[in-house]
């Protein structure tokens, strides 16, 4: 008797009290909460993979130093990459003027100070988004140099200009830049606030800072609210940069405006020189920070370091600061909830010297180290603009003449302004551009697809590939295969009269492990293999709930109802468990270009793998049917890897792109706390039916309860069209259906039961 027919034999003729192990596999002798040890491994493999990331991102670039033009080209893709990362890929449209901002009451001209006027402007970027701010020109004569000058998120313009006394005058930068004779413009950004984070009309608001609640639907439109800020400043560089002959421009911000004139500065090189006060540092650290400074893929490949030297060769000023410090997100309270953590501190000054002197090696390679500078205001507990940042940025801009005295602050002529009018007109301005570019996604799509043949099953299969690929890359992102043995581990859970039910755990990456439940069939012969559902669990399910009648919950018990009708059932323990544990490992994940569902899909790959060399399984039999959450896996992982025969999505179908980014309805993510739904540029790539057209031709089916508030049926049943619309143009009508039943958010059963039966069983010995 060989070891596969021993191994059915002993399951199927020794007694509960003699079996506690699955042949061919090592007792289980792990205790405790595995569902939250499996969490916390993950989280520490990608904690590492974070602090890796400094070295790893250094296969990306492919430097020349032999000159500043070759070195400019050998970083162009990196560049290129960079702007696509934050969102900076609308065109802007032209600009040949700035519009003076002016009523029947009040003139444009708003101050004089000695040397300088202040007006109110504003300047188009895109249609419907307006740049809006204070400019500051000189009394008489030509510019020294033009300086975009950036205040942080919660600083008006008016305080960067001394109009208002709510900054010390030591850190109005703006308005001693003027005094030495300097055109200067300070652009509104939208701010931390969330006073206006939801949408009335419906019920619905949040305490998102609108920053956040910008970044969260411009993000799964491949935009980003940093990347629509850096827009605000490269128009007003279009601006300034019109005449043959201009005056050197600059750019100097603090705190959130810090980051604006760096990231501005990476990616227009008509900038000549830059200052970020109060933001540089290393950022390994940047899960921690609000979630609006979530980049996708930015740690994969740059640090700041990596983002200094695309501004080489031209000047960088790092200026050490007291930093913004933010708690975290406006408080929860009646009706405003939802907000993702985050905080932000005074960047610590060994971090910013650590990550300067990075930096500092870079500029030194190319021969040009005295371009790069770190200067600390008192200390670098300062206020931002300190004296020697201002004379290092005046230098770099062709003026080496002492930095003049600071003069009397402005005096602002408005009777009756408030800043808040503005700020509601920047922030609906993004959201309105943002649902338009929402509405645009279905035509993306389209065009990004258009390669795909659907001329036959092999052509779809065989075009599909690319798309397959750029889902995982790009979008999912593709972290290392499993990269140690599987050393299953198993001990009995269950013993039914139907089936035996196994704890199994399988090692996927060194200290790093999947979890789940594996039920095997009572009687099972020795020359017979059975058909696979892999039952998973939804949103802070586990795979108990599954498999368990004990336990009433929305699933029904259905891996023991298959288990019963002759399955082999597996129930994964995914990883969406622990409230914030698993949002925090997103929040680590992005910034290395992965995503949850980069850990999840090895975690099914190398379950594949370890089920289908089980005997009693037949490897090419092996199906997906997820719940909730686990209908977000069926979507993603099934797509990812063919090993699936078929997918049964329940209970998440719908048109997700629209859910993730919608500020129209109230089934929309944008006002919950779930606020690591979005991922990066999906909207423009990947609806569900572009991802239930990887499954294709592999059956698919959707579960869908009239009474589920995920989504309302239209948008499930518009989503499906598509779906069935690509089945039938490949000749498969019959491998794809939707089943409609008359409840809520749980498994039904019925259908998909069948479907299961018909696409999995058929010519089986069961």
């Amino acid at each position: 008797m060989n070891t596969s027919t021993f191994g059915l034999w002993f399951l199927a003729s020794v007694s509960p009290a003699e079996v506690d192990t699955l042949p061919g596999t090592n007792p289980l002798t792990m205790e405790g909460d595995l569902a939250a040890q499996m969490v916390t491994s993950l989280d520490e493999f990608v904690t590492q993979a974070v602090a890796d990331s400094v070295e790893s991102r250094q296969q990306l670039w492919n430097r020349d130093y032999r000159s500043h033009a070759a070195y400019a080209d050998s970083i162009a893709p990196n560049r290129k990459r960079f702007r696509g990362y934050i969102g900076c890929v609308d065109e802007r449209v032209p600009i040949d003027a700035l519009h003076y901002i002016a009523t029947t009451a009040q003139t444009a001209e708003i101050a004089k100070a000695e040397g300088y006027t202040v007006s109110a402007v504003r300047w188009h970027i895109f249609d419907g988004v307006d740049g809006e701010g204070l400019l500051l020109e000189p009394a008489a004569g030509e510019p020294v140099a033009q300086v975009i000058a950036l205040p942080d998120a919660d600083w008006t313009p008016e305080m960067l200009v001394g109009l208002s006394d709510e900054i010390p005058q030591n850190a109005q930068f703006a308005r001693r830049l003027a005094e030495q004779g300097c055109r200067v413009v300070v652009p509104t950004l939208i701010d931390r606030d969330d006073t206006w984070s939801g949408n009335p009309k419906i019920g619905r608001m949040t305490n998102q800072p609108h920053r956040e609640f910008i970044y969260r639907m411009a993000f799964e439109l491949g935009r980003h609210i940093i990347g629509y800020e850096v827009q605000k400043v490269l128009a007003l560089v279009d601006w300034m940069s019109r005449a043959e002959n201009h005056p050197p421009i600059g750019v100097i911000g603090y705190g959130e405006g810090g980051l604006l004139a760096f990231y501005s500065a990476a990616v227009d090189i008509r900038i000549d020189a830059a200052v970020v006060s109060g933001y540089f540092q290393a950022r390994e650290a940047v899960w921690q920070e609000p979630i609006y400074r979530n980049v996708w893929a930015l740690l994969h490949e740059f640090g700041d370091a990596e983002i200094a030297s695309l501004i080489a060769p031209r000047t960088l000023i790092v200026e050490a600061s007291h930093g913004v410090e933010v708690e975290g997100p406006p408080p929860v309270r009646d009706g405003h909830a939802g907000a993702a953590p985050g905080r932000l501190i005074t960047p610590p000054l060994a971090s910013v010297k650590a990550e300067f002197d990075r930096a500092h090696e870079l500029y030194e390679q190319l021969g040009v180290g005295q371009n790069l500078s770190l200067v600390a205001s008192d200390g670098s507990i300062g206020s931002p603009g300190s004296d020697a940042a201002l004379i290092g940025l005046l230098n770099a801009l062709g003026q080496d003449q002492p930095l003049a005295p600071s003069g009397a602050p402005p005096q602002d002529g408005r009777t009756g302004f408030s800043p808040e009018a503005r700020q509601h007109r920047q922030f609906h301005q993004l959201i309105a551009f943002t649902q338009d570019a929402l509405r645009q996604a279905a035509s993306r799509r389209e065009t990004l697809w258009s390669k795909a043949d659907r001329s036959s099953i092999e052509r779809w299969q065989d075009t599909c590939q690319y798309y397959r690929d750029y889902l995982w890359d790009e979008v999912i992102g593709r972290c290392p295969p499993p990269s140690v043995p599987a050393n299953p581990r198993t001990r009995l859970a269950y013993d039914e009269p139907g089936f035996k039910g196994y704890e199994v755990v399988l090692d996927v990456w060194e200290e790093t492990f999947a979890y789940g439940i594996l039920l095997v069939p009572k009687g099972i012969e020795p020359d017979d293999s059975r058909p696979v559902v892999v039952c998973q669990h939804g949103l802070e399910g586990r795979s108990q709930e599954v498999v368990d009648r004990k336990i009433e919950s929305p699933y029904n018990a259905y891996g023991a109802e298959l288990a019963d009708q002759g399955f082999v059932v597996y129930a994964p323990q995914n990883a969406y468990i622990g409230q914030d544990a698993f949002r925090v490992i997103q929040r680590k994940a992005n910034p290395v270009k992965w995503s949850l569902f980069s850990l999840i899909t090895h975690q099914h790959e190398r379950t594949l793998e370890w089920l289908g060399g089980q005997p009693f399984v037949d490897a090419e039999r092996i199906g997906f049917y997820g719940l909730s959450y686990g209908g977000k896996t069926a979507m993603r992982v099934p797509a990812l890897l063919d090993s699936y025969a078929l997918s049964i999505c329940s209970a998440d179908f719908n048109e997700w792109t629209v859910k993730n980014a919608t500020y129209d309805s109230h089934y929309s993510y944008m006002f919950s706390g779930e606020y690591e739904m979005p991922e990066f540029n999906l909207g423009n790539t990947f609806n569900y039916a572009e991802m239930a057209w990887l499954i294709a031709p592999r059956p698919f089916m959707v579960e869908r309860g009239h009474h589920d508030g995920v989504a309302p049926d239209e948008w499930v049943a518009y989503e499906y069209a598509i779906v069935r619309h690509l089945y039938a143009n490949l000749g498969i009508p019959d491998r794809t259906e939707i089943e409609f039943f008359d409840s809520g958010h749980e498994i039904n059963g019925e259908g998909t039961f069948q479907f299961l039966h018909r696409h999995l069983t058929e010519g089986s010995s069961s």
